[in-house]
């Protein structure tokens, strides 16, 4: 599984059918290797419009006196990550917490910027620099320690198979998957998963899965879409998302494997603006605002309904 970006390294995930540039890995599923393209039904996947979002003036009276006095939310990510943050072929910000930063921006009567910064400044600069970091942060006890974490979405493993899923694909035991051709991308948690579940089938006496590992998730998807491989296994968003870029060629089977929520991250030091970013949050998954940003971006089953303060999490 992906599931977190760590406090000392970026985890990326990503899929592009448009492009072939190959770059390092950092950890689960790359996305760097991709921005949006212009080419193809996928041009035109562009995300929600946030316009029709109504400000709401008894959660814009609970911010401090003087916060977002500028009329701007600042917001940091590491726009590298898709289908949550990336740059567009313009070098604009899209993906799905941007646009839950804009949405929030609406409901508070302001407008909204987000930063491309490197995901290790974030944390650091929340509270001088950026009013908040929205940039995939999984929620971790550490973190916790240090800053307020607002939490809004799961993000797990999950498995994409070709429309109809003709092989019969079923992960519900991954014992189930013995004998098949599962892709993974190289370096990644689920290429680990893969090959330990592969051995898992050895010892009990069935065959093993043929783990194919590639380089980009591109090439895993092409290959899966080629009917050279049976699945492909990423991040749960990623899978969700490769949906819309393939224009329904690709489904998901499974539940989302391993998932921890994701947060929005503020200073500990101002407890009032961070409750009315809680309450707006809270506002945008009550009015089903925040499961429709993502039903725009092909992410299903992640949306959280509700904006809990630094959850317990495991350490």
């Amino acid at each position: 599984m992906r599931s977190a970006r760590t406090l000392s390294a970026r985890v990326a995930a990503g899929l592009c059918l448009a492009l072939t540039a190959t770059v390092p890995l950092t950890a689960c599923t790359d996305a760097a290797d991709w921005k949006a393209t212009q080419t193809g039904d996928a041009a035109a996947f562009t995300g929600y419009d946030t316009s029709g979002i109504q400000a709401q003036q008894d959660i814009i009276d609970m911010l401090p006196e003087g916060a977002l006095a500028d009329g701007v939310l600042d917001v940091a990510a590491s726009t590298d990550y898709a289908p949550a943050e990336f740059l567009d072929t313009d070098g604009t910000a899209i993906g799905y917490d941007v646009d839950l930063t804009k949405a929030i921006a609406a409901v508070l009567g302001v407008d909204s910027t987000t930063h491309t910064a490197e995901f290790d400044s974030i944390i650091a600069a929340v509270g001088s620099k950026y009013d908040a970091g929205i940039s995939s942060f999984t929620v971790t006890a550490e973190r916790e320690s240090a800053m307020d974490m607002i939490a809004y979405i799961n993000v797990g493993s999950r498995f994409n198979v070709v429309a109809g899923n003709p092989e019969g694909v079923d992960p519900s035991d991954h014992l189930n998957l013995c004998g098949l051709t599962i892709g993974v991308q190289t370096g990644t948690a689920q290429e680990e998963a893969m090959n330990a579940d592969s051995a898992a089938c050895t010892e009990a006496g069935l065959p093993a899965i043929a783990v194919r590992s590639y380089s980009t998730q591109s090439e895993a998807t092409t290959g899966l879409m080629g009917h050279v491989i049976d699945a492909v296994y990423s991040d749960s968003t990623v899978a969700g998302y490769a949906i819309e870029l393939t224009d329904g060629g690709v489904e998901t089977v499974g539940e989302i494997e391993d998932a921890l929520p994701q947060a929005i991250v503020l200073a500990k030091d101002d407890p009032q603006f961070n409750a009315a970013i809680q309450a707006a949050v809270q506002y945008l998954m009550d009015s089903g605002t925040w499961e429709e940003i993502l039903d725009a971006w092909g992410i299903e089953d992640a949306a959280l309904t509700t904006a809990e303060l630094n959850p317990n999490v495991e350490q």
